[in-house]
């Protein structure tokens, strides 16, 4: 596709541009239902519970910043005729996915900042949590083979 520069925009960059997307609303996901409907954990649950409530509004707002920006980026991408509709759910998917591995290993279990659930074995929580992120990303990288092997024919069907 054209882009308003004259240039080709990779379809790649629909790919990239949706990751923010897909990091905002599984952050909002986590957010909603595990800090403020069940309040199992906060953002950050080695301090006060006022610290914890603020480091909640603090992830709240970068995922708002973060699904806003990448709603713009693809809006944009898509107002130039230039989103690979494809290449853009891959991308969502992927930062989802990516978000809730990042979260389970990093958060959880690395930095230790919160649990997902206080007063119970972790275990099943943690494969279960992971074990979602993984699938998030398997669909993202499916859709990305399928996005690539699209755009591989349409390639070749256009010929030289």
């Amino acid at each position: 596709m054209r882009n308003d520069t004259g240039g080709t925009s990779p379809p790649s960059r629909s790919l990239l541009y949706a990751l923010p997307i897909g990091i905002g609303v599984m952050a909002a996901v986590d957010e909603i239902i595990f800090h403020q409907i069940l309040q199992w954990h906060h953002f950050y649950d080695l301090a006060t519970p006022t610290i914890g409530i603020i480091s909640d509004g603090l992830l709240h707002s970068a995922e708002l910043l973060a699904t806003v920006a990448g709603l713009f980026l693809v809006v944009g991408l898509a107002r130039r005729g230039a989103l690979f509709k494809r290449w853009a759910w891959a991308g969502v998917f992927l930062g989802a996915g990516g978000f809730q591995v990042f979260d389970g290993i990093v958060s959880h279990k690395l930095l230790r900042i919160h649990q997902i659930r206080y007063n119970v074995d972790p275990l099943m929580y943690d494969i279960v949590w992971n074990a979602i992120g993984l699938v998030l990303i398997a669909i993202g990288f499916w859709l990305y083979r399928q996005a690539s092997r699209s755009q591989m024919s349409a390639a070749h069907s256009a010929g030289p």
